[in-house]
């Protein structure tokens, strides 16, 4: 159905619709036909005339498909008039509505239109990301930097969690401006990247790195490097924080991870009682490990390879200098298969401790047990990120020490060309974002993420201000 290149009159539209084989749904089609063809707003306008002749009104779905259109366009004083076609007839609009009338407005000079907008999607919804986002870039275009922060701190009040795209805005927005509290907002944000282990990507990077050099009269400068082993920083000589928690902290977080995750609602879902209790004396029995490996995630490594191939591989990798290891299986390795070859698994069993749990046994429960109860010193493997679990400890100092834990202790196996792995060791200094006021430094990835990795980047920005 290939909308018309003109306006057409209500004659010609009845002859379009009278020959489409669903003329019910016909000025559906037609609509979402013009928005893939960006058609003249013309066109669309003498369709939504025709349908209002011949209906007495225009029906909710036909306006919002019109008004992806205006928006597409940037046709302001059409996106008015369709809001105030919507506000007289129908109480309340849907969350897509709202998205497209505070997209379209955002982007121009009635931009305030959609803060007004924003606050009566406010009424009845949280709003969306999208148009939280639209509002705050409009704001920042206009350099109404104090409204901005408004809008992003509500956001995250609210637990819409902000894209990196607007967080780089800010960065962007507020080069050359002076001002403490807008500092304090932009610190603000890169303490909210350390505190959610998120890696900014190299053009957001860049646009931290220019936002400190342009601060009038501040004198920062920022080199990109990378980081010794020791945790030393090249550039400034700076000694990064330790990835090691203190006793402490260390007791804590297991306990409250052995309470919460592991008793919790967390585990049974996935195991028995009865398994986790058969699992915990195994391990009291044999402690304390020093690396303990999630073997079926490991036996995936390499897809080409059969599976008992690739976690014989890790754990020859793994099991040099004597360390002790408690690799977690399931049962089906057990019988003979092509992927899991019985006299490989015999042979695996005389290098490392085995635990082979029920078929449908979620194990990162018993991986964090089997680590955290070997004590500090002890390693594990795994190519998951451990998301679920930090959701369930309830505090942030918690759910920060789990994070710092786990880049100091989660080894990432890399598979190479040969038989071999390289082993990617946990980190002896703390790969987050951290300052210490005349400096700060900046973990990033070299290419944006939409998914969060548990690999670490190797890559740092240093920026120190020269007195």
């Amino acid at each position: 159905l290939q909308p018309p290149e003109k306006p057409l009159d209500a004659e010609e539209w009845n002859r379009l619709r009278e020959n489409f084989r669903l003329p019910e749904v016909f000025e559906e089609v037609m609509l979402n036909n013009m928005i893939r063809c960006n058609s003249h707003i013309d066109v669309a306008k003498s369709l939504l005339t025709h349908v209002a002749k011949r209906n007495g009104d225009v029906a909710y779905n036909i306006l919002v498909k019109y008004l992806t259109l205006c928006v597409q366009q940037g046709q302001v004083s059409e996106i008015h008039d369709v809001y105030d076609i919507m506000k007289a007839r129908f109480k309340i609009l849907e969350i897509g509505a709202y998205n497209l009338l505070i997209k379209g407005l955002s982007n121009s000079d009635q931009w305030r239109m959609a803060l007004t907008i924003l606050e009566e999607a406010k009424k009845i919804m949280i709003p969306s990301r999208t148009s939280y986002e639209s509002c705050i870039k409009a704001a920042s275009r206009h350099q109404d930097m104090n409204l901005a922060f408004e809008l992003h701190n509500e956001m995250l009040a609210k637990n819409v969690v902000p894209t990196l795209d607007v967080l780089q805005s800010f960065f962007d927005f507020s080069r050359g401006v002076k001002g403490a509290e807008l500092q304090k907002e932009l610190f603000g944000i890169l303490l909210y990247l350390r505190e959610n282990q998120i890696y900014p990507h190299k053009t957001f990077m860049q646009s931290i790195k220019l936002w400190f050099e342009s601060i009038p009269g501040e004198n920062w400068r920022g080199h990109l490097t990378n980081i010794k082993d020791s945790g030393q920083c090249p550039v400034c000589n700076h000694q990064l924080e330790d990835s090691n928690l203190s006793e402490e902290e260390y007791n804590n977080l297991s306990e409250r991870i052995i309470r919460d995750v592991i008793h919790g609602t967390d585990t049974f879902r996935k195991t028995s009682p009865q398994e986790f209790e058969a699992f915990q004396t195994f391990v009291e029995n044999r402690l304390p490990f020093d690396i303990v490996i999630d073997g079926l995630n490991v036996s995936h490594i390499k897809p080409r390879k059969m599976q008992c191939e690739n976690l014989f591989d890790a754990i020859k990798c793994l099991a040099k200098e004597n360390a002790r290891l408690l690799v977690l299986g399931r049962k089906h390795m057990l019988v003979n298969s092509s992927n899991w070859k019985r006299e490989i698994m015999k042979e695996m069993q005389n290098k490392a401790d085995f635990f082979f749990a029920e078929n449908i046994t979620e194990d990162d429960a018993f991986l964090l047990y089997a680590t955290l109860r070997s004590g500090k010193h002890c390693k594990f493997v795994t190519r998951d990120f451990l998301r679920d679990h930090k959701a369930c400890l309830s505090d942030s100092l918690t759910r920060h020490l789990f994070r710092k834990w786990q880049r100091g202790h989660q080894i990432v196996l890399k598979p190479m060309v040969s038989s071999l792995f390289s082993q990617q060791p946990a980190f002896r200094y703390d790969c987050v974002v951290q300052t210490t006021g005349d400096t700060w430094h900046i973990p990033y990835k070299e290419v944006f993420e939409e998914k969060y990795s548990y690999r670490i980047p190797r890559k740092w920005l240093c920026i120190q201000q020269k007195r």
